[in-house]
């Protein structure tokens, strides 16, 4: 009877841990895209479920008027929502790094920008992991390219859009200028170029005059940075120079 002993080189538990990570043999394979992914979208499903349970009230115009969306704030399921970040900010990262205290984070809209990065980044680590298996399989990667379009539409929702709602883009001037590519005003004139008066140009006016009155001083500064009282306005037309 021959006995043959052979030596087996110890492996590194970084070796083993690098293995298990890219090993396909894996019921759920998780790549190092995936060492990304689940940590950032269980970030972002865990605050998503709290804060719509009992997130505060978020100052979504940005003139201290904060809407409630979560379920402990008399919401339900159909109406509940995770409020965006306040309109006086727009999309940057104002809550993340200047908010002075967590009650400011939660006035200012900061659930939804932390819900958002970390899911986009996961849902984009998610694309990526994709990619990384299909290239272990020696396979060619077309579904991600097909995933890359819903990659797309989501940073284009939950990000790009955002940022249109920011003070430094709102539209109201350029709808009253005529610049949205929709001309009301005065836009029936006869063979002479003279302007015919229609219900449309007052129907347009009033529409661009109570967007503007509705929301007196909206878009200027996030909570903190409003230092002083809003002041007291009286009348339509003091109303309209605020709205300015």
């Amino acid at each position: 009877m021959t006995a043959i002993l052979e030596r087996r080189e110890s492996e590194s538990l970084w070796g083993r841990f690098c293995n298990w990570i890219t090993s396909t043999e894996n019921h759920l394979y998780i790549g190092w895209f995936g060492v990304l992914m689940i940590p950032t979208l269980l970030t972002a499903t865990s605050l998503f479920i709290i804060a719509f349970i009992a997130a505060p009230p978020v100052d979504i115009d940005g003139i201290r008027e904060p809407v409630s969306g979560s379920l402990l704030y008399g919401n339900n399921i159909i109406s509940g929502a995770i409020i965006p970040t306040s309109a006086a900010i727009g999309l940057h990262f104002y809550p993340i790094w200047e908010a002075a205290f967590v009650d400011e984070w939660l006035y200012n809209g900061g659930p939804y920008e932390l819900i958002v990065l970390h899911f986009l980044l996961g849902f984009s680590c998610y694309m990526g992991r994709e990619w990384e298996l299909s290239f272990c399989l020696g396979m060619r990667p077309w579904i991600v390219v097909a995933y890359s379009a819903l990659v797309a539409a989501a940073t284009a929702v939950f990000l790009i859009y955002p940022i249109g709602q920011g003070s430094f883009s709102y539209g109201i001037s350029t709808m009253a200028f005529n610049l949205n590519g929709f001309n009301f005003n005065q836009s029936v004139v006869d063979s002479q170029g003279r302007v015919i008066n229609t219900w449309a140009d007052i129907i347009n006016r009033a529409n661009l005059g109570m967007e503007v009155m509705h929301e007196r001083n909206a878009h200027n500064f996030p909570n903190d940075l409003a230092a002083i009282e809003a002041p007291s306005t009286n009348g339509v037309r003091s109303l309209v120079y605020t709205s300015y």
